[in-house]
Protein backbone atom coordinates (compact mmCIF):
# COMPACT_ATOMS: atom_id res chain seq x y z
CA UNK A 1 0.00 0.00 0.00
CA UNK A 2 1.73 3.05 -1.61
CA UNK A 3 0.82 6.05 0.97
CA UNK A 4 2.28 9.52 0.94
CA UNK A 5 1.48 10.15 4.99
CA UNK A 6 2.88 7.25 7.24
CA UNK A 7 5.63 9.06 9.23
CA UNK A 8 3.40 9.71 12.16
CA UNK A 9 1.87 6.53 12.41
CA UNK A 10 3.01 3.40 14.37
CA UNK A 11 1.37 0.67 11.95
CA UNK A 12 -0.80 0.16 8.59
CA UNK A 13 -4.13 0.83 7.78
CA UNK A 14 -6.89 -1.94 8.36
CA UNK A 15 -6.95 -3.37 4.79
CA UNK A 16 -10.76 -3.05 4.80
CA UNK A 17 -10.07 0.49 6.24
CA UNK A 18 -7.70 1.21 3.45
CA UNK A 19 -9.72 0.10 0.78
CA UNK A 20 -12.73 2.02 2.08
CA UNK A 21 -10.60 4.69 1.84
CA UNK A 22 -8.78 4.44 -2.08
CA UNK A 23 -10.14 6.35 -4.40
CA UNK A 24 -7.58 5.34 -7.33
CA UNK A 25 -10.34 2.78 -8.66
CA UNK A 26 -12.04 5.95 -9.84
CA UNK A 27 -10.43 8.64 -9.70
CA UNK A 28 -7.15 7.13 -12.14
CA UNK A 29 -9.36 9.33 -14.45
CA UNK A 30 -8.22 12.54 -13.69
CA UNK A 31 -4.55 11.39 -14.39
CA UNK A 32 -4.17 13.79 -17.53
CA UNK A 33 -5.46 16.82 -15.26
CA UNK A 34 -3.23 15.60 -12.25
CA UNK A 35 0.14 15.21 -14.69
CA UNK A 36 -0.92 18.86 -16.34
CA UNK A 37 -1.34 20.13 -12.88
CA UNK A 38 1.80 18.93 -12.08
CA UNK A 39 3.85 20.19 -14.51
CA UNK A 40 2.56 23.57 -14.11
CA UNK A 41 3.53 23.70 -10.59
CA UNK A 42 6.95 22.02 -11.16
CA UNK A 43 7.21 25.15 -13.36
CA UNK A 44 6.55 27.23 -10.85
CA UNK A 45 8.62 26.54 -8.00
CA UNK A 46 11.54 26.67 -10.27
CA UNK A 47 10.75 29.85 -11.44
CA UNK A 48 10.56 31.29 -8.07
CA UNK A 49 13.36 29.53 -7.44
CA UNK A 50 12.10 27.17 -4.60
CA UNK A 51 13.53 24.77 -6.55
CA UNK A 52 16.37 24.59 -9.00
CA UNK A 53 15.35 25.17 -12.94
CA UNK A 54 17.31 21.26 -13.56
CA UNK A 55 15.18 20.19 -10.93
CA UNK A 56 12.20 21.41 -12.49
CA UNK A 57 13.13 20.19 -15.98
CA UNK A 58 13.98 16.68 -14.46
CA UNK A 59 10.21 16.76 -12.97
CA UNK A 60 8.60 17.93 -16.29
CA UNK A 61 10.27 14.99 -18.18
CA UNK A 62 9.43 12.68 -15.63
CA UNK A 63 6.23 13.23 -15.41
CA UNK A 64 5.80 13.18 -19.84
CA UNK A 65 7.44 9.94 -19.81
CA UNK A 66 4.83 8.64 -17.17
CA UNK A 67 1.92 10.33 -19.39
CA UNK A 68 3.00 8.97 -22.23
CA UNK A 69 3.28 5.34 -20.57
CA UNK A 70 -0.34 5.61 -19.29
CA UNK A 71 -1.45 6.77 -22.67
CA UNK A 72 0.37 3.64 -24.57
CA UNK A 73 -1.02 0.99 -22.01
CA UNK A 74 2.87 0.66 -20.85
CA UNK A 75 2.27 1.64 -17.26
CA UNK A 76 -0.94 0.11 -15.72
CA UNK A 77 -3.09 1.94 -13.02
CA UNK A 78 -2.26 -0.57 -9.70
CA UNK A 79 -4.38 -1.10 -6.67
CA UNK A 80 -1.39 -0.16 -4.10
CA UNK A 81 -1.84 2.79 -4.41
CA UNK A 82 -4.14 5.15 -2.40
CA UNK A 83 -5.35 7.64 -5.44
CA UNK A 84 -4.38 8.97 -8.71
CA UNK A 85 -1.63 11.54 -6.65
CA UNK A 86 0.00 9.09 -4.71
CA UNK A 87 0.46 7.13 -7.81
CA UNK A 88 1.58 9.51 -10.16
CA UNK A 89 3.91 10.91 -7.71
CA UNK A 90 5.74 7.20 -6.62
CA UNK A 91 5.92 6.91 -10.24
CA UNK A 92 8.19 10.00 -10.10
CA UNK A 93 10.10 9.55 -7.42
CA UNK A 94 10.73 5.59 -9.14
CA UNK A 95 12.10 7.34 -12.60
CA UNK A 96 13.67 10.32 -11.19
CA UNK A 97 14.42 9.68 -7.51
CA UNK A 98 14.79 12.37 -5.04
CA UNK A 99 14.01 14.56 -7.13
CA UNK A 100 10.56 13.59 -7.80
CA UNK A 101 10.11 14.32 -3.90
CA UNK A 102 10.02 17.92 -4.22
CA UNK A 103 7.04 18.44 -6.47
CA UNK A 104 4.43 18.46 -3.37
CA UNK A 105 6.42 21.31 -1.90
CA UNK A 106 3.53 24.16 -1.62
CA UNK A 107 0.77 22.20 -2.58
CA UNK A 108 -1.82 19.80 -0.74
CA UNK A 109 -3.74 16.71 -1.91
CA UNK A 110 -6.64 19.24 -0.70
CA UNK A 111 -5.65 22.12 -3.54
CA UNK A 112 -4.44 19.27 -5.75
CA UNK A 113 -7.52 17.19 -6.17
CA UNK A 114 -9.46 20.53 -6.24
CA UNK A 115 -7.59 21.27 -9.57
CA UNK A 116 -7.86 17.88 -10.74
CA UNK A 117 -11.33 18.17 -10.76
CA UNK A 118 -12.04 21.72 -12.13
CA UNK A 119 -9.78 20.91 -15.04
CA UNK A 120 -11.60 17.67 -15.58
CA UNK A 121 -14.86 19.25 -15.64
CA UNK A 122 -13.90 22.58 -17.70
CA UNK A 123 -13.20 20.02 -20.26
CA UNK A 124 -16.37 17.83 -19.77
CA UNK A 125 -18.42 21.22 -20.13
CA UNK A 126 -16.33 21.55 -23.71
CA UNK A 127 -17.19 18.27 -24.67
CA UNK A 128 -21.07 18.28 -23.30
CA UNK A 129 -21.16 21.75 -25.25
CA UNK A 130 -20.37 20.19 -28.45
CA UNK A 131 -22.65 17.20 -28.16
CA UNK A 132 -25.92 19.06 -27.30
CA UNK A 133 -24.99 21.61 -30.30
CA UNK A 134 -24.71 18.47 -32.51
CA UNK A 135 -28.04 17.28 -31.46
CA UNK A 136 -29.27 21.00 -32.19
CA UNK A 137 -27.78 21.04 -35.65
CA UNK A 138 -29.46 17.78 -36.07
CA UNK A 139 -32.84 19.41 -34.88
CA UNK A 140 -32.37 22.43 -37.29
CA UNK A 141 -31.98 20.50 -40.06
CA UNK A 142 -35.37 18.78 -38.85
CA UNK A 143 -36.96 22.26 -38.67
CA UNK A 144 -35.70 23.22 -42.09
CA UNK A 145 -37.52 20.07 -43.76
CA UNK A 146 -40.97 20.48 -41.75
CA UNK A 147 -42.14 24.05 -42.23
CA UNK A 148 -45.09 22.93 -43.74
CA UNK A 149 -45.69 19.84 -41.78
CA UNK A 150 -48.60 20.72 -40.28
CA UNK A 151 -49.35 18.64 -36.59
CA UNK A 152 -51.64 19.28 -33.28
CA UNK A 153 -50.10 21.36 -30.67
CA UNK A 154 -51.36 20.12 -27.20
CA UNK A 155 -51.95 21.67 -23.85
CA UNK A 156 -52.71 18.60 -20.64
CA UNK A 157 -51.89 16.27 -23.64
CA UNK A 158 -55.24 17.17 -25.24
CA UNK A 159 -55.21 18.68 -28.96
CA UNK A 160 -55.08 22.37 -28.71
CA UNK A 161 -53.92 25.04 -31.99
CA UNK A 162 -52.54 23.63 -35.14
CA UNK A 163 -48.89 24.03 -35.17
CA UNK A 164 -46.16 22.44 -37.66
CA UNK A 165 -43.28 20.05 -36.65
CA UNK A 166 -40.71 23.07 -37.46
CA UNK A 167 -42.54 24.98 -34.46
CA UNK A 168 -42.87 21.74 -31.94
CA UNK A 169 -39.09 21.00 -32.44
CA UNK A 170 -38.08 24.65 -32.31
CA UNK A 171 -39.13 24.26 -28.85
CA UNK A 172 -36.70 21.77 -28.03
CA UNK A 173 -34.08 23.80 -29.63
CA UNK A 174 -34.52 26.41 -27.37
CA UNK A 175 -34.43 24.04 -24.37
CA UNK A 176 -30.54 23.20 -25.42
CA UNK A 177 -29.83 26.97 -26.08
CA UNK A 178 -30.77 27.91 -22.50
CA UNK A 179 -28.23 24.12 -21.73
CA UNK A 180 -25.43 25.25 -23.34
CA UNK A 181 -26.39 28.89 -21.73
CA UNK A 182 -26.31 27.31 -18.52
CA UNK A 183 -23.10 25.33 -19.11
CA UNK A 184 -20.78 28.41 -20.07
CA UNK A 185 -22.19 30.29 -16.94
CA UNK A 186 -20.78 27.48 -14.82
CA UNK A 187 -17.53 27.44 -16.36
CA UNK A 188 -16.62 30.97 -16.03
CA UNK A 189 -18.19 30.98 -12.89
CA UNK A 190 -15.87 28.09 -11.63
CA UNK A 191 -12.73 28.92 -13.44
CA UNK A 192 -10.81 29.67 -10.72
CA UNK A 193 -7.51 27.98 -9.65
CA UNK A 194 -7.39 26.25 -6.38
CA UNK A 195 -3.75 25.66 -6.28
CA UNK A 196 -1.72 27.12 -3.87
CA UNK A 197 -4.26 26.67 -1.51
CA UNK A 198 -2.52 24.42 0.12
CA UNK A 199 -4.61 22.19 2.72
CA UNK A 200 -6.90 25.53 3.44
CA UNK A 201 -4.53 28.33 5.27
CA UNK A 202 -2.04 28.94 2.11
CA UNK A 203 1.57 28.45 2.62
CA UNK A 204 4.78 30.04 3.11
CA UNK A 205 6.60 29.62 0.29
CA UNK A 206 7.01 32.17 -2.36
CA UNK A 207 4.54 30.89 -5.06
CA UNK A 208 2.93 32.80 -7.92
CA UNK A 209 -0.83 31.71 -7.82
CA UNK A 210 -1.16 34.41 -10.88
CA UNK A 211 1.73 32.73 -13.47
CA UNK A 212 0.22 29.00 -12.17
CA UNK A 213 -3.22 30.02 -12.63
CA UNK A 214 -2.09 31.45 -16.25
CA UNK A 215 -0.90 28.63 -17.34
CA UNK A 216 -3.49 26.39 -16.79
CA UNK A 217 -5.82 28.66 -18.22
CA UNK A 218 -7.64 29.84 -15.48
CA UNK A 219 -9.54 32.96 -14.91
CA UNK A 220 -6.90 33.65 -11.90
CA UNK A 221 -6.25 32.60 -8.74
CA UNK A 222 -9.38 32.07 -6.06
CA UNK A 223 -9.24 34.56 -3.41
CA UNK A 224 -10.14 32.50 -0.08
CA UNK A 225 -8.22 29.36 0.44
CA UNK A 226 -10.14 27.66 3.24
CA UNK A 227 -13.31 27.96 0.28
CA UNK A 228 -11.39 26.79 -2.87
CA UNK A 229 -10.35 23.74 -1.10
CA UNK A 230 -13.87 22.82 0.13
CA UNK A 231 -15.55 24.60 -3.09
CA UNK A 232 -18.13 21.71 -4.61
CA UNK A 233 -20.61 24.54 -5.88
CA UNK A 234 -19.37 24.22 -9.46
CA UNK A 235 -20.06 20.55 -8.73
CA UNK A 236 -23.80 21.26 -7.65
CA UNK A 237 -24.35 23.33 -10.51
CA UNK A 238 -22.69 21.04 -13.26
CA UNK A 239 -24.55 18.39 -12.03
CA UNK A 240 -28.13 20.39 -11.80
CA UNK A 241 -27.33 21.73 -15.40
CA UNK A 242 -26.61 17.57 -16.51
CA UNK A 243 -30.03 17.19 -14.30
CA UNK A 244 -31.64 19.43 -17.01
CA UNK A 245 -30.50 18.50 -19.98
CA UNK A 246 -31.64 15.35 -19.13
CA UNK A 247 -35.28 16.74 -18.21
CA UNK A 248 -35.07 18.19 -21.93
CA UNK A 249 -34.19 14.86 -23.19
CA UNK A 250 -36.33 12.93 -21.30
CA UNK A 251 -39.66 15.13 -22.02
CA UNK A 252 -38.83 14.78 -25.56
CA UNK A 253 -37.89 11.27 -25.14
CA UNK A 254 -41.71 10.55 -23.85
CA UNK A 255 -43.19 12.73 -26.49
CA UNK A 256 -41.37 10.23 -29.50
CA UNK A 257 -42.70 7.65 -27.56
CA UNK A 258 -46.35 8.84 -27.67
CA UNK A 259 -45.83 10.11 -31.64
CA UNK A 260 -44.35 6.29 -31.77
CA UNK A 261 -47.55 4.62 -31.06
CA UNK A 262 -49.90 2.45 -32.90
CA UNK A 263 -52.67 5.05 -31.92
CA UNK A 264 -50.33 7.93 -33.37
CA UNK A 265 -48.24 7.22 -35.72
CA UNK A 266 -46.42 10.17 -36.11
CA UNK A 267 -43.32 8.61 -36.68
CA UNK A 268 -41.12 5.85 -36.94
CA UNK A 269 -38.35 5.15 -35.06
CA UNK A 270 -35.04 3.14 -37.21
CA UNK A 271 -34.94 -0.55 -36.34
CA UNK A 272 -31.36 0.67 -35.28
CA UNK A 273 -32.73 2.32 -32.01
CA UNK A 274 -35.52 -0.12 -31.71
CA UNK A 275 -36.02 -3.84 -29.86
CA UNK A 276 -38.70 -6.44 -30.61
CA UNK A 277 -40.43 -8.71 -28.23
CA UNK A 278 -39.44 -12.25 -27.21
CA UNK A 279 -42.85 -13.43 -27.31
CA UNK A 280 -44.99 -11.07 -29.67
CA UNK A 281 -43.92 -11.05 -33.21
CA UNK A 282 -45.15 -7.49 -34.07
CA UNK A 283 -43.47 -5.41 -31.55
CA UNK A 284 -41.35 -3.03 -32.13
CA UNK A 285 -40.48 -0.98 -28.85
CA UNK A 286 -39.53 2.47 -28.00
CA UNK A 287 -36.32 0.88 -25.65
CA UNK A 288 -33.38 3.71 -26.52
CA UNK A 289 -35.97 6.55 -25.89
CA UNK A 290 -37.85 4.56 -22.57
CA UNK A 291 -34.08 3.95 -21.19
CA UNK A 292 -33.04 7.84 -22.36
CA UNK A 293 -36.54 8.98 -20.09
CA UNK A 294 -35.06 6.55 -17.36
CA UNK A 295 -31.83 7.17 -17.13
CA UNK A 296 -32.60 11.22 -16.19
CA UNK A 297 -33.23 9.89 -12.68
CA UNK A 298 -29.76 8.29 -12.61
CA UNK A 299 -28.80 12.24 -13.56
CA UNK A 300 -31.03 13.50 -10.60
CA UNK A 301 -29.49 10.76 -8.21
CA UNK A 302 -26.37 12.23 -8.00
CA UNK A 303 -27.33 16.12 -7.66
CA UNK A 304 -29.70 14.93 -4.88
CA UNK A 305 -26.41 12.77 -3.27
CA UNK A 306 -24.16 15.54 -3.83
CA UNK A 307 -26.41 18.46 -1.85
CA UNK A 308 -26.87 15.56 0.85
CA UNK A 309 -23.24 15.09 1.04
CA UNK A 310 -22.40 18.68 1.06
CA UNK A 311 -25.31 20.02 3.34
CA UNK A 312 -23.51 19.70 6.95
CA UNK A 313 -19.36 19.17 6.25
CA UNK A 314 -17.68 22.48 8.04
CA UNK A 315 -14.79 23.92 6.88
CA UNK A 316 -12.63 23.21 5.23
CA UNK A 317 -12.10 19.64 3.42
CA UNK A 318 -13.79 16.42 4.81
CA UNK A 319 -13.29 13.25 3.51
CA UNK A 320 -17.16 13.15 2.59
CA UNK A 321 -16.00 15.28 -0.34
CA UNK A 322 -14.09 12.21 -1.79
CA UNK A 323 -17.91 11.10 -2.77
CA UNK A 324 -18.36 13.62 -5.50
CA UNK A 325 -16.09 11.53 -8.08
CA UNK A 326 -17.92 8.38 -8.66
CA UNK A 327 -21.32 10.45 -8.86
CA UNK A 328 -20.04 12.80 -10.76
CA UNK A 329 -17.95 10.92 -13.33
CA UNK A 330 -21.43 8.59 -13.78
CA UNK A 331 -23.55 11.38 -14.56
CA UNK A 332 -20.80 13.19 -17.20
CA UNK A 333 -21.01 9.56 -18.80
CA UNK A 334 -24.70 9.20 -18.58
CA UNK A 335 -25.62 12.25 -20.38
CA UNK A 336 -23.32 12.05 -22.77
CA UNK A 337 -23.95 9.08 -23.99
CA UNK A 338 -27.81 9.91 -24.04
CA UNK A 339 -26.69 12.92 -25.72
CA UNK A 340 -25.11 10.92 -28.23
CA UNK A 341 -27.90 8.56 -28.82
CA UNK A 342 -31.12 10.79 -28.62
CA UNK A 343 -29.07 12.74 -31.76
CA UNK A 344 -28.35 9.62 -33.76
CA UNK A 345 -32.28 8.15 -33.23
CA UNK A 346 -33.57 11.63 -34.04
CA UNK A 347 -31.39 11.51 -37.20
CA UNK A 348 -32.39 8.59 -38.40
CA UNK A 349 -36.50 8.93 -37.37
CA UNK A 350 -39.03 9.41 -40.13
CA UNK A 351 -41.98 11.42 -39.76
CA UNK A 352 -45.46 10.79 -41.22
CA UNK A 353 -46.50 13.95 -42.54
CA UNK A 354 -49.85 12.96 -43.51
CA UNK A 355 -50.99 11.67 -39.89
CA UNK A 356 -50.10 14.49 -38.64
CA UNK A 357 -51.56 16.81 -40.67
CA UNK A 358 -54.87 14.38 -40.33
CA UNK A 359 -54.82 14.53 -36.51
CA UNK A 360 -54.22 18.39 -36.40
CA UNK A 361 -57.77 18.30 -38.56
CA UNK A 362 -59.23 16.33 -35.50
CA UNK A 363 -60.04 17.48 -32.24
CA UNK A 364 -60.96 20.58 -33.52
CA UNK A 365 -57.60 22.36 -32.94
CA UNK A 366 -59.06 25.38 -35.62
CA UNK A 367 -61.65 26.27 -33.09
CA UNK A 368 -59.97 29.75 -31.83
CA UNK A 369 -59.28 30.58 -35.27
CA UNK A 370 -63.64 30.08 -35.73
CA UNK A 371 -63.67 32.32 -32.67
CA UNK A 372 -61.20 35.14 -34.26
CA UNK A 373 -63.08 34.92 -37.42
CA UNK A 374 -66.20 36.20 -35.48
CA UNK A 375 -64.13 38.56 -33.60
CA UNK A 376 -62.88 40.51 -36.58
CA UNK A 377 -66.91 40.91 -37.88
CA UNK A 378 -66.86 42.94 -34.92
CA UNK A 379 -68.56 40.00 -32.32
CA UNK A 380 -66.71 40.07 -28.69
CA UNK A 381 -64.73 37.54 -27.92
CA UNK A 382 -66.72 36.09 -24.91
CA UNK A 383 -69.49 35.82 -27.28
CA UNK A 384 -67.59 34.35 -30.18
CA UNK A 385 -65.96 31.72 -27.51
CA UNK A 386 -69.76 31.07 -26.55
CA UNK A 387 -71.05 30.12 -30.42
CA UNK A 388 -68.02 28.59 -31.26
CA UNK A 389 -68.41 25.89 -27.93
CA UNK A 390 -71.79 25.33 -29.19
CA UNK A 391 -70.58 24.77 -32.63
CA UNK A 392 -68.11 22.46 -31.42
CA UNK A 393 -71.01 20.51 -29.56
CA UNK A 394 -73.38 20.37 -33.00
CA UNK A 395 -69.65 18.72 -34.69
CA UNK A 396 -69.32 15.94 -32.00
CA UNK A 397 -73.25 15.03 -32.52
CA UNK A 398 -73.06 14.43 -36.14
CA UNK A 399 -69.76 13.35 -35.51
CA UNK A 400 -67.68 15.75 -38.05
CA UNK A 401 -64.94 18.42 -37.76
CA UNK A 402 -65.67 21.82 -38.05
CA UNK A 403 -64.56 22.18 -41.53
CA UNK A 404 -66.87 19.41 -42.43
CA UNK A 405 -69.80 21.38 -40.49
CA UNK A 406 -72.77 22.96 -43.38
CA UNK A 407 -72.45 26.76 -43.85
CA UNK A 408 -76.50 26.27 -42.89
CA UNK A 409 -75.65 25.44 -39.01
CA UNK A 410 -73.26 27.88 -38.83
CA UNK A 411 -75.36 30.66 -39.46
CA UNK A 412 -78.63 28.66 -37.12
CA UNK A 413 -75.43 29.73 -34.36
CA UNK A 414 -74.75 33.43 -36.07
CA UNK A 415 -75.38 35.66 -38.69
CA UNK A 416 -72.13 37.07 -39.32
CA UNK A 417 -70.54 33.10 -40.68
CA UNK A 418 -70.35 33.20 -44.79
CA UNK A 419 -68.72 30.70 -47.06
CA UNK A 420 -65.43 32.17 -46.19
CA UNK A 421 -65.35 30.36 -42.60
CA UNK A 422 -63.62 27.29 -44.26
CA UNK A 423 -60.76 29.29 -45.31
CA UNK A 424 -60.29 31.04 -42.26
CA UNK A 425 -60.17 27.78 -40.54
CA UNK A 426 -58.10 25.48 -42.80
CA UNK A 427 -54.75 24.23 -41.57
CA UNK A 428 -52.73 26.62 -43.73
CA UNK A 429 -54.74 29.52 -42.79
CA UNK A 430 -54.21 28.80 -39.06
CA UNK A 431 -51.14 28.19 -38.57
CA UNK A 432 -49.46 30.83 -41.17
CA UNK A 433 -51.43 34.05 -40.13
CA UNK A 434 -49.84 33.16 -36.85
CA UNK A 435 -46.60 35.45 -37.75
CA UNK A 436 -45.74 37.19 -34.23
CA UNK A 437 -42.34 36.52 -33.16
CA UNK A 438 -41.98 32.84 -31.94
CA UNK A 439 -45.06 32.08 -33.68
CA UNK A 440 -45.66 29.02 -35.99
CA UNK A 441 -46.45 30.92 -39.19
CA UNK A 442 -43.74 30.35 -42.02
CA UNK A 443 -42.66 33.79 -42.09
CA UNK A 444 -42.00 33.98 -38.28
CA UNK A 445 -40.39 30.41 -38.52
CA UNK A 446 -37.91 31.47 -41.28
CA UNK A 447 -36.75 34.63 -39.04
CA UNK A 448 -36.13 31.82 -36.50
CA UNK A 449 -34.17 29.37 -38.88
CA UNK A 450 -31.79 32.57 -39.94
CA UNK A 451 -31.31 33.24 -36.05
CA UNK A 452 -30.53 29.50 -35.33
CA UNK A 453 -28.16 29.65 -38.54
CA UNK A 454 -26.54 32.13 -37.09
CA UNK A 455 -26.20 30.84 -33.51
CA UNK A 456 -25.11 27.33 -34.76
CA UNK A 457 -22.45 29.06 -37.47
CA UNK A 458 -23.86 27.83 -40.69
CA UNK A 459 -23.04 31.79 -42.14
CA UNK A 460 -22.73 30.77 -46.25
CA UNK A 461 -23.83 27.61 -45.45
Amino acid sequence: MAQLWGGRFEKSTDEVAYNFNASLSFDKRLYRQDIKGSMVHASMLARQGIITADEGEAIKKGLESILEDIDSGKLEFSSEYEDIHSFVEANLIDRIGDTGKKLHTGRSRNDQVALDMKLYIREEIGTMDEYIKDLQNVLFNIMSENLDTYMPGFTHLQKAQPVTLAHHIGAYFEMFRRDRSRLSDIRDRMNYCPLGAGALAGTTYPLDREYTAKGLGFTGPAMNSMDCVSDRDYLIEFLSAEATIMMHLSRFCEEVIIWNSNEYRFVEIDDAFSTGSSIMPQKKNPDMAELIRGKTGRVYGALMALLTTMKGIPLAYNKDMQEDKEMVFDSIDTTLDCLLLFKSMMKTMKFNRENMAKSARGGFTNATDAADYLVKKGVPFRDAHSVIGLLVLDCIEKNCTLDELPLDVYKQRHSAFEEDIYEAISLETCVNTRQTLGAPGKGSMMKCLDEYRRYLGHEGI
